[in-house]
């Protein structure tokens, strides 16, 4: 018995070890132990309002009066999966206002950063620059970047995340995807450390299709 609670002890603390190497190899800090889960599908999802790359007010009950709304996370201008990802999701557009969807991608970054992600990407649906970080802490999504990662985005995308954010320190969110029913409840969500993964334009059709 005693053998077999070692390997269980064994294995329970590399497999800890294991998840601690993962987050730290996407730029997560959890040395506090407060890495961010997201908001779980069935839940209400928190209203918010604010102001997309033209200035103009985005208020999400609004949204959700005409339909759902899917909101997508993403972390800046300088990261090529990002603009890839929103490029993708602009070619697909017209098949998720067929369905009466509404898309929203929230940014940490400045106004004028999200302004240059809407010219890179060709977007045309609504990109809410989350100065305040409210609805990206209110989303779960928010986490501290560890310094080597974001000396690493320095060096590879000649960006300093905390400037290009006007943030204190640097902070970036898990590039989650939620999609909110008419009646406020989250009934889909992608949720992934690793900002390579993303959530595909069929996966969110077939739930908005339901």
């Amino acid at each position: 018995m005693k053998y077999l609670a070692t390997i269980l002890l064994l294995l329970s603390v590399s497999i800890a070890a294991s998840s601690q190497v993962n987050y730290k190899k996407f730029g997560v800090d959890v040395i506090n132990g407060d890495e961010p889960k997201g908001i779980n599908v069935g839940e209400r999802a928190p209203l918010f309002k604010g102001k997309d790359q033209n200035g103009n007010s985005v208020v999400l009950n609004d949204l959700l009066k005409k339909g759902d709304v899917v909101i997508v996370f993403y972390r800046g201008k300088w990261c090529p999966v990002c603009n890839r990802y929103l490029s993708n999701l602009q070619d697909s557009l017209t098949y998720i206002k067929q369905r009466g969807a509404t898309v929203v991608a929230v940014t940490p970054e400045i106004p004028e950063s999200a302004l240059k992600t809407t010219k890179r990407t060709d977007a045309e649906f609504v990109i809410v620059s989350d100065n305040d970080e409210s609805i990206m802490r209110s989303y779960d999504v928010l986490f501290d970047v560890t310094k080597g990662y974001a000396s690493k985005v320095g060096t590879f995308t000649f960006t300093n995340i905390r400037k290009n954010n006007g943030q204190d320190g640097a902070r970036l969110p898990v590039p989650a995807t939620y999609i909110i029913g008419s009646d406020g409840l989250i009934k889909y969500k992608h949720f992934e450390i690793d900002y390579r993964k993303r959530a595909s334009v069929n996966e969110m059709i077939k739930i908005l299709d339901r």
